[in-house]
């Protein structure tokens, strides 16, 4: 088999993985329905991939790199031109915003299907993706968070990590496209279907809450925290 052959053969792999995956979840598609789309062995998806986990990993791999060379290249230009000065979280929530609307706009799958690979990996159990996301974004993770511990000096770490964790949550089921309760019969939320329109909609929300006081009982709100579950 010639490195030509191989190369088609992952590719034919990871095109109709992408496109089951997608379309069925992971559960339902099976590695014998994948290499069936694809027209080659069953044993070539151990043979490139090694298992099932690791077709999905090489799946998310080659979307992820199709679109985001620098996950902190947005964040480096930021601080740059800071000059040594804290961002403000203003600036911050809309950079890691803008970061994520460019993984729904570039790359050779299309947005839609995009969206939909990142609804499954967050919202589906069994993504199989649990330690792929983690390891993949650790840099980018860390670099904002030390980022924001500088915009907002008064809060401990573990505030900021929470309020980051809330954020990624929200930001992640934006692109996935969800579909949004409607708050009556009448009045539909328009813009649902739209993530930038949403993630738009989302940024004083967010920098709101990045804002707020500690709620780490031990640090302030304990009285009314415990008001609540009297």
């Amino acid at each position: 088999m010639t490195q030509s052959d191989v190369t088609d053969t992952k590719t034919r792999i990871l095109d109709a993985a992408e496109h089951l995956f997608t379309e069925h979840g992971f559960a339902a598609t099976s590695i014998r329905r994948i290499t069936a789309e694809a027209g080659v062995p069953l044993a070539m998806v151990s043979y490139h991939f090694g298992s099932k986990k690791g077709l999905i990993e090489a799946v998310y791999a080659r979307a992820l790199g199709q679109r985001d060379t620098s996950r902190v290249g947005y964040l480096d230009r930021l601080e740059a031109q800071a000059g040594g000065a804290p961002i403000s979280v203003e600036v911050l929530v809309e950079a890691f915003i803008t970061s994520a609307l460019r993984l729904t706009r570039k790359g050779n799958i299309s947005g839609a299907v995009f969206k939909q690979m990142i609804g499954r990996a967050f919202y589906e159990p069994g993504a199989g993706v649990e330690d792929f996301f983690p390891a993949e974004y650790a840099e980018a993770v860390e670099r904002y968070k030390r980022a924001f511990m500088r915009a907002l000096p008064a809060l401990a770490e573990a505030d900021v990590v929470w309020r980051m964790y809330f954020f990624v949550g929200m930001v992640a089921y934006a692109m996935a496209g969800k579909d949004v309760m409607r708050m009556t019969e009448t009045y539909a939320l328009d813009e649902a279907g739209n993530p930038e329109a949403m993630l738009r909609r989302m940024l004083p929300f967010i920098v709101a809450g990045f804002k707020a006081p500690s709620g780490d009982p031990a640090l302030a709100g304990a009285g009314r925290l415990a008001d609540l579950r009297a």
